[in-house]
């Protein structure tokens, strides 16, 4: 059965995510997926502060990227892994890498076979159906080389992270409101103390306040 916490602040959902693992938690190999980050510039203190909210939670990791690797890197790198996160920074970046791998196959297989995956922003915009409504002035550079806005796919919905952040305030009405706006698109919007717990087909929307 798939199990899959997608959230937008990893930082702040850790905790009830570790929890809601279980008491084994503390034993897991989780890779911690940074690619997105890499086409991020200036003060990236979020990537830090995601990090150290896993670590507080008890989990045993360890950073890697998807970059330049192969599936057969994959397979060897990652066949020990209990949970695989991938964290915020560029959704485009990261999924151009991803097929460039081939991690976009990895995954699916690795999260069927019983996988954990866990998100944070830009890292739960991948596991979604597509990622059209995000694309921007500097996602252009990117868009020419995907082709399409096909995402992994993992779940048959759209995770938006940081609704009602300030700080996205300005690119969410000036841009990705109206790429969202279409009957086909089934959207979930998560604020920074939310996550979504998927189960199999089953999913529901935590908030950790509550």
């Amino acid at each position: 059965m798939k199990r899959l916490y997608l959230a937008s602040s990893i930082d702040r959902t850790a905790e009830s995510i570790a929890k809601d693992i279980g008491k084994d938690h503390g034993t897991m190999k989780l890779a911690f997926i940074t690619t997105a980050a890499e086409a991020e510039t200036g003060d990236m203190i979020w990537l830090d502060n995601d990090r150290k909210g896993l670590v507080g939670a008890g989990f045993e990791l360890f950073d890697y990227t998807i970059t330049d690797k192969t599936k057969t890197d994959l397979e060897k790198d990652l066949k020990e892994v209990d949970v695989v996160h991938l964290n915020g920074g560029t959704t485009f970046y990261l999924l151009l890498q991803a097929r460039k791998s081939g991690f976009d196959s990895w995954v699916k297989k690795a999260v069927n076979k019983g996988t954990i995956y866990t998100g944070s922003s830009a890292g739960s915009l991948a596991a979604s159906t597509d990622i059209e409504l995000m694309k921007g002035t500097e996602t252009r550079e990117y868009e020419k080389e995907l082709g399409s806005y096909k995402a992994f796919g993992l779940v048959d919905f759209i995770a938006l992270p940081h609704w009602g952040n300030k700080d996205f305030k300005d690119k969410f009405f000036s841009q990705r409101l109206d790429f969202a706006f279409k009957q086909d698109n089934k959207i979930i919007l998560l604020n920074d103390w939310q996550y979504v717990k998927v189960e199999g087909d089953m999913y529901k929307i935590i908030d950790v306040r509550d």
